[in-house]
């Protein structure tokens, strides 16, 4: 599932390709797509049809697009969860058919243009181009939720001045490149749980943008093993790992996020490439590049967990 650096990576594309630009159609080609859209698909066209789109925002994962206020408008926003293979791509107005380019969510074929197979929902904007949303393994949703104040009075997210967020994504807390985080009253809250290190990161309620990837990224830089008892943390110990966590994602940031394959990319279908400079996650099998130690795979939460056993050593089991 992407995380906050290739969520971010898609919100600034958004920012910099469709903002400005009035939606004209909407086409739903699977209604599965929209499932979280309280009224349904023809609800769901009927809401952007005519809309601007004001602005692209993000708060950890989740990713919206603000609509314009007006007469009889209610005041909402276009919101995505990209799930775990779920892409919004830019096609320029300016493609001929047969002339596929970068920013374009097909492939010439030899009858022509060839749209992607995993095409899910289409905006069509005034401008000629069109917003896509393509999604392969159609774990991922669109929706037209309304917008609520935020209980801080702070901005909802990266992107926008504008201290609101969707409904559905209320009870999402902020992320750690959110300049109105409350870090102390984070760390606080990280050692008042009573869990392990990796899932207090991975709880989206307490901090949000983090997943497996830069969970393992930041407990290796912060020598801390993900089972370690959050009670147990000094204030230092959840300082750093914080401070691990949202280096690695500003690092990953700049190279655009993490790919793996090709169900991760911008809107202009490119992949990151933060993938090169991981340190332990995938990397099992392989030496630490700081200590030369094995890494190690585990299985975590139907997933796994990826750790240096000399720099991050296990907690040991407490005696009954």
């Amino acid at each position: 599932m992407p995380e906050l650096p290739e969520v971010e990576t898609v919100r600034d594309g958004l920012a910099r390709h469709v903002l400005g630009r009035t939606v004209t159609d909407v086409e739903v080609r699977r209604d599965y797509s929209v499932r979280r859209h309280e009224g349904g698909p023809a609800d769901f066209a009927a809401r952007l049809v005519g809309r601007r789109l004001e602005a692209a925002v993000r708060r950890g994962k989740f990713l919206w697009l603000l609509l314009d206020e007006g007469a009889s408008r209610g005041d909402d926003a276009l919101m995505a969860h990209l799930g775990m293979s779920g892409q919004l791509l830019v096609r320029g107005a300016d493609v001929a058919p047969g002339h596929a380019g970068p920013d374009v969510v097909a492939a010439p074929g030899p009858g022509g243009w060839v749209e992607h197979p995993h095409l899910r929902v289409r905006l069509a904007l005034d401008d000629g181009s069109a917003l896509d949303f393509v999604d392969q393994r159609t774990f991922g949703h669109l929706s037209v939720p309304d917008l609520e104040p935020t209980p801080d009075g702070a901005p909802g997210g990266q992107g926008s001045p504008r201290p609101v967020v969707p409904v559905p994504v209320a009870h999402i807390a902020r992320d750690l490149l959110d300049p109105a985080l409350d870090r102390t009253a984070l760390v606080a809250a990280v050692r008042g749980r009573r869990t392990e290190v990796k899932r207090a990161l991975l709880d989206q309620t307490l901090v949000s943008g983090i997943g497996n990837i830069y969970a393992d990224e930041a407990l290796w830089r912060a020598r801390l093993h993900g089972a370690r008892p959050t009670a147990t943390l000094r204030r230092a110990e959840v300082t750093a790992v914080l401070d691990a966590a949202a280096e690695v994602m500003a690092e990953a940031l700049v190279q655009g996020g993490t790919s793996f394959d090709a169900l991760y990319v911008n809107v202009n279908g490119a992949s990151g490439y933060f993938d090169r400079s991981l340190a332990v996650y995938g990397q099992d099998g392989r030496p630490c590049r700081r200590c030369g130690t094995t890494v190690r795979r585990d299985a975590f939460a139907n997933r796994s967990s990826f750790t240096c056993p000399r720099c991050q050593p296990r907690p040991r089991a407490r005696r009954r």
